[in-house]
């Protein structure tokens, strides 16, 4: 997979994307990132990518131009269209099935927006979704698009030692992750739950369920409703005071 970003700000975005476990995977060609300079592709004396907005209002507008140039030099190197992303608080909410969509791609980009956003038209041509990773503003895409990145880039084969590692990970299966522990197995008077220490991999698996299902009402009640829980599960979750609403309501 390639994932290009178009930023106003590569070497933040490189500084992050060059660490830890993204790194490393890039490091080994499991996953190719390209950070684009847009500064690169507006060719006025000073290299300006904003402009004043038509009709009034405050603050400047990223213009349609360079981003389009950018866009179009970035489908020239691949020699294909890729899936072009816009980071935009007006866009969907990120979720964990849609980074499993995106990371079924061969090729992302991702537009960085700034200052007001982005002149309409080039999101009318090119870009193919808007995507925002939740209900608040940030002075830039950079971030966003950082998150985005990540999140896909791990679900990449052969980016996490084991696919187990993502798929008990909150929110992967519609849930969020259980309460998990480390050594000592007492710590300042608390102690692990006994079960955890048994040995018993029949018995973890079924408690590691059940407090998922508890984490999970208790903390989002709006992913809880739409789980799919067994009649022993209706039962568990009732003994603890919780009730499922009824998904065909």
């Amino acid at each position: 997979m390639r994932i290009d970003l178009i930023t106003l700000f590569p070497e933040m975005c490189e500084a992050v994307l060059s660490e830890s476990i993204i790194g490393r995977a890039r490091n080994k060609g499991l996953v190719e990132i390209c950070c684009h300079q847009l500064r690169d592709f507006a060719f006025d004396k000073h290299r300006r990518v904003d402009d004043s907005t038509y009709g009034g209002g405050m603050g400047m507008l990223m213009k349609a131009e360079p981003i389009a140039l950018c866009f179009e030099a970035i489908c020239q190197t691949l020699d294909t269209r890729p899936h072009f992303v816009y980071l935009s608080p007006k866009g969907t909410t990120l979720t964990q099935e849609k980074v499993r969509e995106l990371s079924r791609l061969e090729n992302i980009v991702l537009l960085c927006g700034h200052y007001e956003g982005v002149d309409q038209r080039v999101l009318d041509l090119y870009v193919d979704e808007e995507i925002s990773v939740g209900d608040y503003v940030l002075t830039g895409g950079e971030l966003p698009a950082l998150v985005l990145t990540d999140s896909v880039c791990r679900m990449i084969p052969g980016v996490l030692s084991d696919q187990i590692c993502f798929e008990e990970e909150s929110h992967y299966s519609g849930l969020l992750e259980y309460p998990q522990y480390t050594k000592p197995a007492e710590w300042r008077g608390m102690e692990v739950p006994e079960v955890l220490l048994s040995g018993h991999h029949a018995n973890i698996e079924k408690w590691r369920r059940e407090q998922s299902l508890l984490e999970t009402a208790r903390k989002r009640p709006d992913l809880f409703k739409l789980a799919e829980l067994s009649e022993k599960e209706k039962e568990f979750v009732q003994r603890n005071g919780i009730v499922q609403e009824d998904k065909s309501l």
